[in-house]
């Protein structure tokens, strides 16, 4: 059976998405849980955009072993440069350059002939090339490019040593059966393509990105670029765990098969949606809370006496039947843990020892602490340059609601300053956030506000996901605790630290 690539751009493609702002040991995490998926190579980022993304890609290439390591470069010498300089330790480091093709892009984006597009591709690959054996080459907009072009463009291209191609529809323009015919025919003019890969990124812009993906599958394509949860650009990217369960689930009918262990997808769409602070839509495909559930009477019936009446996969093999972590205020240690090593969580003795004291006190408001809980006491924060401090909330049905917010601005004019301030809301949590929009000295515009139970029980913590806008920028922040008051401030303060690491906002002193 042919293997098929997993090439998986969730930290690259898909931190792109408005409001998505990771740092690096987030990052790192993710990484690591997409090592432990199975990912066959990890998009790890953009080295030349910031220092911040250099770092975590660098960081990646040391940590992660077991999944190729690619930082993406457009066909120009500086970028080249400095994605080698963060993968160059990785132990199969890969370098995915890329230049638009389409005329559409060539006219309006680059304002470049055809001709330069093609010195400029043959160039970069080299340059590359000299410096790993692993080069990718993509041509942006490729579905909307000339076949003769294209097939041009990456003849000459793996003659100067690529050893991937890939053939996006970076705008999600493709239809099924014309994306499938359109590689085959470039296949088919493109001299010396036997020798490489061929790979495809679909977006979603239509709803038809895993739909273009598979369908380039039974014309011989060797990988599949996605992201989990189909996060990315605009309307994102084909989701690795629809792409994974489709080629499980009907393995016979595409011939192929993927080192994808799926029985991580839940743990691994869950970490991320968390980090990222993209919630899940509940009917989502594979991984929704409602993609194994079933209201309907007629449903129900079948499923008692049958489950693959109404179930094609079984929720187990996704990862459902993985025990859920029961720890309890008894719990040692070693306990703790062995729980956050099975998680792929990894800090120092002093962060463990602040988390178990954490564990300790949220252990006498719980009867269990479940996996969700770790993840929650283990959240790896933003950059903390503002900390909540205190919050006090003066409200009733005959009281204005008012929040009084204490931040410790931790880097700036004055260390640890302290910074206060009240303000009256329509609700205590509209109060809260208009208090912390005075310390800052922003008007932050809450676009999305979601409130859930992390699990399920009474004594469950309460998850807080926001998205601000700050001017034309958007962050995502997400707040965890027993009392929900407190986890809406902590989502809006980590919202504010994102847009503060950034250099989307700046503290005004008042």
């Amino acid at each position: 059976m042919r293997r098929l690539d997993i090439f998986d751009t969730t930290l690259r493609d898909g931190e792109q998405s408005p409001g998505v702002a990771l740092n690096m040991e987030e990052k790192l995490q993710i990484a690591r849980q997409l090592e432990k998926l199975g990912v066959d190579v990890i998009e790890a980022g953009f080295p030349i955009t910031s220092p911040g993304d250099f770092q975590a890609v660098a960081l990646i290439a040391e940590k992660v072993k077991n999944s190729t390591i690619a930082a993406l470069a457009r066909a120009e010498e500086k970028d080249i440069d400095r994605a080698w300089e963060a993968i160059r330790i990785a132990e199969s480091p890969r370098i995915h350059t890329f230049i638009a093709t389409s005329p559409i892009h060539m006219q309006y984006k680059l304002r470049k002939t055809p001709d330069h597009v093609l010195e400029l591709a043959v160039r970069g690959v080299e340059l590359a090339r000299s410096k790993v054996s692993d080069v990718e080459f993509s041509a942006e907009d490729a579905s909307r490019s000339h076949i003769d072009f294209l097939a041009q463009i990456f003849s000459r291209v793996i003659k100067a040593g690529a050893t991937v191609i890939n053939i996006p529809d970076t705008v999600g323009y493709a239809m099924p059966g014309e994306f499938a015919d359109f590689i085959k025919a470039v296949m088919a003019k493109t001299t010396g393509i036997e020798k490489v890969k061929v790979s495809v990124h679909c977006h979603n812009d239509l709803g038809l990105a895993v739909a273009n993906s598979l369908a380039a599958v039974n014309v011989g394509i060797h990988q599949i670029e996605c992201a989990m949860n189909g996060l990315g650009e605009r309307a994102g990217n084909a989701a690795l765990e629809e792409v994974a369960m489709a080629l499980s689930t009907r393995k016979e009918w595409y011939g192929v098969e993927t080192g994808i262990n799926t029985k991580e997808i839940t743990r691994t769409s869950n970490l991320v949606s968390r980090l990222t602070g993209m919630r899940i839509q509940a009917n989502k495909a594979v991984v929704g809370k409602n993609a194994f559930a079933h209201e309907s009477g007629i449903h129900q019936d079948g499923v008692l006496k049958e489950r693959s009446t109404y179930e094609i996969m079984s929720p187990e093999a996704i990862g459902l039947d993985i025990n859920t972590i029961v720890l309890g205020k008894h719990s040692g240690r070693h306990a703790v843990k062995q729980s956050l090593d099975d998680l792929n969580i990894e800090m120092d003795e002093q962060r463990f020892q602040k988390l178990f004291e954490d564990f300790k006190v949220l252990a006498e408001k719980k009867k269990v602490i479940t996996e969700a809980d770790l993840y929650a006491l283990a959240e790896i924060k933003a950059a903390e340059l503002v900390k909540l401090d205190y919050w006090q909330i003066l409200s009733g049905n005959t009281l204005k609601p008012t929040a009084t917010i204490g931040l410790v601005h931790t880097n700036g004019y004055d260390d640890n300053e302290e910074l206060v301030k009240a303000a009256y809301g329509d609700g205590s949590v509209a109060a809260a956030y208009k208090a912390i929009d005075k310390i800052i000295g922003v008007d932050g515009v809450l676009e999305n506000y979601a409130l859930q139970a992390i699990d399920s029980g009474e004594d469950s913590q309460g998850e807080v996901t926001v998205t601000v806008a700050f001017g034309e920028h958007k962050a995502a922040g997400r707040g965890v605790s027993t009392d929900v008051i407190e986890a809406s401030i902590k989502a809006y303060v980590q919202a504010v630290n994102r847009a503060l690491t950034k250099g989307w906002i700046t503290i005004k002193k008042r």
